[in-house]
């Protein structure tokens, strides 16, 4: 199944803070004794749509498939990178934790997440950010209007990055190669999970608060497989993405 898609002259630099402000509905206000679902990819990739960094650079392919039960994204990257992308309104008070469900076939063999050249990966969930107006620097200011005014008022503030990395023990956290405005945390490293669905819970709410500060709110999700730099192959599936309250248990179908 094709997704809808959308070129976006955008350059690695902020590879981890993509935006589609305002091009898409946002999800639905959360309950606080309730899964807020984003992503059961059950029928079709409606409201998720794919974004395109360059003209000229390879687009993965996405499609929904059943995978051993579940209903799920698969990702093939071959030398490649796009995404799919939704934007969300969360309310990271009252849902701070993310749940999903995610695989790949192999780790990447030639990946670095140190090095421009092997800022690749296996699988990676992008959370984008919004920073109220007072937290941010005169500084900061300054860095996010010149980025935008190269790249487009849709860039956002900050991102974090879950990865699944091949090298780096879990819980590795370090700045984007390219830009210091995303952090990179290793979730899953290596083959020791790989050919299977394995679950994640994330407490999201607190990663952005301890990072960014507690004001931050999440403004988009993204999902891919990253193989544009190594010229490697990959293959991930992504399914049951969903908030839950802290103390709420992740869900499943």
């Amino acid at each position: 199944m094709n997704s809808p898609t959308s070129s976006v002259p955008w350059g690695r630099a902020i590879l981890g803070c993509l935006a589609m402000l305002g091009a898409l509905p946002a999800a639905a206000a959360p309950l606080a004794d309730e899964a807020v679902w984003v992503g059961r990819f059950q029928r079709d990739l409606a409201p998720w749509q794919e974004v395109r960094l360059n003209d000229k650079l390879r687009p993965n392919e996405f499609s929904l498939r059943d995978w051993d039960g579940a209903s799920a994204l698969e990702v093939r990257s071959s030398g490649s990178m796009s995404l799919l992308a939704r934007p969300v309104e969360i309310d990271l008070q009252r849902t701070p934790v993310l749940c999903w469900r995610w695989r790949i076939d192999a780790p990447l063999k030639k990946a670095d997440m140190t090095q421009r050249s092997g800022d690749d990966y296996a699988a990676r969930l992008y959370v984008s950010l919004a920073l109220p107006e007072r937290d941010k620097s005169f500084g900061l200011r300054a860095q996010l209007s010149m980025a935008r005014s190269i790249w487009g008022p849709s860039v956002p503030d900050a991102a974090v990055n879950y990865v699944w990395d091949n090298q780096n023990p879990v819980g590795t956290e370090r700045p984007n190669a390219y830009t210091d405005r995303t952090t990179m945390i290793v979730l899953r490293s290596g083959a020791g999970d790989a050919g299977r669905w394995v679950q994640e819970r994330r407490n999201v709410g607190r990663d952005v608060a301890r990072l960014y500060g507690a004001s931050t709110r999440p403004v988009q999700l993204a999902l891919t497989a990253d193989t544009d730099n190594t010229g490697e192959t990959a293959r991930a599936g992504f399914a049951d993405l969903h908030w839950v309250p802290e103390q709420a248990p992740c869900y499943s179908g």
